[in-house]
């Protein structure tokens, strides 16, 4: 029985050219439309209410050989991406060079081919699977999960593993045994108005003062402990002969482990004014925990190495700075393998693009692991 090269490439097709941006819920409840169908065949399907502002999220518990199947594997998508409305007419789907490429190919579309393809494997070789298996794509994965969140923990907690179908790290396919948990801090400051020129003594300009607090919260990164603090926007003032009344910076945080966000959390509440005539207030906090690589997350991942090998690869681990939804399942303490997807490149990027070669051997490896678990 052949690998389905052509299928697999014409479902990759279908679904990024099925474009799905996180602020375009129609948009994204026409592509959990077409997966829904794609797997119909196959698998039980249930969508869930997104709210009004995202699109919606669906399940798909697979039917899979085997009579008797105790607990529950989840594996966890997105079907949204970053790409806004048309971008694929100066971005479109394209197979060259030896890779598919376009928006959202990457960043996961083909990881979630590639585990309905695996879930199709094991059923034409009729493997008996011991366990459910439970595919969830949630459609705001790229704005931070906000409606999802609670559906991804619910299905977690009934689950012995979790399988992320998020993109592999590095053109040689590294698996993820580690995220850093994300954040986002406001803080704001009050100052005083006054015209620049006629009453400049009389203002406290906020946008000074705040100059001095970012000197400060940029100081909050440990490089040492893998913490960073990013200030990234800032607004303020309303025109040039005006004495700044607020000014706000939204900053981004990264943690490696649970016990930073206390640390952080210590910091911004030590945040005083230089300026006394001046007011700082902050809002905010991790709102993703970090994915640490647990004694149940090695074990999962030396599963998988172990299976590899069967296939003839060399899988490797790594950690990486951004955060996925494993994020959530992880810090429930069960165990979670991360970036099981598509091997490529070019996340966010121009240059998204996967390896058509690493196709076989990545579906083959989620049919292999979601067998043995």
């Amino acid at each position: 029985m052949g690998f389905p090269e052509k299928e697999v490439i014409a479902t990759i097709r279908q679904f990024v050219e099925c474009e799905s941006p996180s602020d375009n819920p129609a948009s994204v409840n026409r592509f959990v439309e077409l997966l829904a169908e794609t797997v119909r065949d196959i698998a039980r399907v249930k969508t869930y209410a997104g709210s009004k502002k995202y699109g919606k999220h669906l399940r798909c518990e697979f039917l899979l050989p085997g009579s008797k199947k105790t607990g529950q594997i989840l594996a966890l998508g997105h079907s949204d991406t970053v790409w806004p409305l048309g971008t694929l007419r100066t971005m479109p789907f394209r197979q060259a060079k030896g890779r598919l490429w376009g928006p959202g190919v990457f960043d996961m579309k083909a990881g979630l081919v590639f585990f309905i393809f695996a879930m199709r494997a094991l059923r034409e070789r009729d493997t008996p699977v011991g366990r459910r298996v439970v595919l969830q794509v949630n459609s705001d994965e790229e704005i931070g999960s906000p409606s999802s969140r609670a559906l991804t923990e619910e299905a977690a907690r009934a689950s012995s593993a979790v399988l992320v179908l998020e993109p592999s790290q590095g053109l040689d396919g590294k698996l993820k045994t580690a995220r850093k948990g994300v954040g986002d801090y406001t803080v704001s400051v009050q100052g005083r108005a006054a015209h620049a020129g006629l009453d400049f003594s009389n203002g406290a300009s906020a946008i000074v003062e705040m100059a001095r607090q970012i000197q400060k919260i940029a100081g909050f990164t440990r490089l040492d402990r893998g913490i960073t603090v990013s200030p990234g926007v800032i607004h303020g003032g309303t025109r040039g002969n005006v004495i700044p009344a607020e000014c706000r910076v939204e900053i981004d945080v990264r943690i490696p482990k649970t016990a930073d966000a206390k640390y952080l959390d210590r910091q911004f509440r030590s945040l005083k004014p230089f300026d006394k005539r001046c007011r700082v207030a902050f809002t905010g906090g991790v709102n993703r925990p970090p994915l640490e690589r647990t004694a149940g997350v090695r074990t999962l991942f030396r599963k998988a190495q172990r299976l590899a090998a069967e296939l003839g690869v060399k899988l490797e681990e790594s950690s990486a700075g951004g955060g996925s939804d494993g994020n959530f399942t992880a810090a429930l303490g069960v165990p979670t393998l991360d970036g099981l997807g598509a091997i490529g490149e070019g996340a966010h990027a121009p240059n998204e693009s996967i390896l058509i070669d690493r196709m076989a051997d990545r579906i083959a490896l989620l049919s292999k692991l979601v067998a043995a678990l």
